[in-house]
């Protein structure tokens, strides 16, 4: 008898340790391109080892989606063993993974259910997160897909950009922006935004008051809607990402809070230094 859905994801979110270790999860790596080299996210490269590559890097380093014919092969094997798989991938505005999935899934004819999570990192694990709990609530696998879909506007998240050279390097910041924030020490805040899309919503004048900007809003959240998970998703900080931590619990004790490497599918457009706190609105 076949198990009734198989859990995927593609490795620009949050791996937790559960998923890691959970039978029925599955994630599809992105790959990493330094030059004629390509490696496998989070299979290739340590954390130490890619930080090292990307600073020695003479050009900027790429991602790519794994292709059709990668989950095409992922997903013969799965239609062996279950009935169906829920897939919930990286925002569609900035990967073209999930166009890889549908398509894969077309070629070994196993029905998936794939999720435009309108996101990236912890905002694809929320909603797997959300996923199992709906199944342990005896819903079936298109209502959950549905009910995922739903659910992607209760995704909140803060970046606050650790590096300008990387943004400068990936060509998302000119010359002049590149000067003037280096000289000014202007700390971007970025936002997945709603639909997707990554959009600058602030520039603070020093890290502690960026900090404080993130902070402020975790701490409205909290009292507004009552959150009582946060993530610390950080890239190569962990001392200053557990600093964090701290204060959101000094802000909100009863909160559980996970702290994180973002993928490295990620850190090489995000830049080290990179901070975001995330968390998921509850389900109205």
């Amino acid at each position: 008898m076949k198990k009734p859905i198989a859990w995927i994801l593609d490795s620009t979110a949050y791996v937790t340790e559960e998923f890691k270790a959970h039978p029925d999860v599955y994630v599809v790596p992105l790959n990493l391109h330094f030059g004629m080299e390509e490696f496998v996210d989070g299979v290739d490269l340590s954390n130490e080892q890619l930080y090292q590559r990307i600073k020695a890097a003479p050009e900027f380093p790429k991602t790519s989606q794994p292709s059709a014919g990668k989950f095409a092969e992922l997903y013969e094997k799965l239609k062996e063993e279950y009935e169906c798989g829920i897939a919930v991938h990286a925002s569609a505005k900035l990967s073209g993974t999930i166009a890889s999935s549908v398509s894969g899934a077309e070629m070994s004819g196993f029905k998936v259910y794939a999720i435009d999570s309108m996101a990236l990192s912890y905002g694809l694990s929320g909603l797997l997160e959300r996923g199992l709990e709906l199944a342990a609530q005896g819903l079936e696998a298109e209502a959950i897909a549905h009910q995922l879909e739903t659910e992607t506007t209760n995704f909140r998240n803060y970046i606050l950009i650790g590096n300008l050279t990387q943004l400068y390097k990936g060509g998302r910041m000119s010359g002049a922006q590149y000067y003037i924030g280096s000289l000014l020490q202007v700390k971007p805040i970025v936002q997945l935004t709603p639909e997707g899309e990554l959009a600058p919503i602030d520039k603070v004048r020093s890290h502690k008051k960026a900090v404080q900007y993130l902070l402020n809003h975790v701490q409205k959240d909290f009292e507004e809607y009552g959150v009582d998970y946060f993530q610390v998703i950080h890239a190569n900080i962990p001392t200053e990402a557990e600093r964090i931590k701290q204060e959101i619990q000094k802000l909100a004790p009863q909160a559980n809070v996970l702290v994180g490497n973002i993928s490295s599918s990620l850190a090489v457009h995000a830049g080290e230094g990179t901070l975001a706190l995330m968390w998921r609105k509850p389900p109205q």
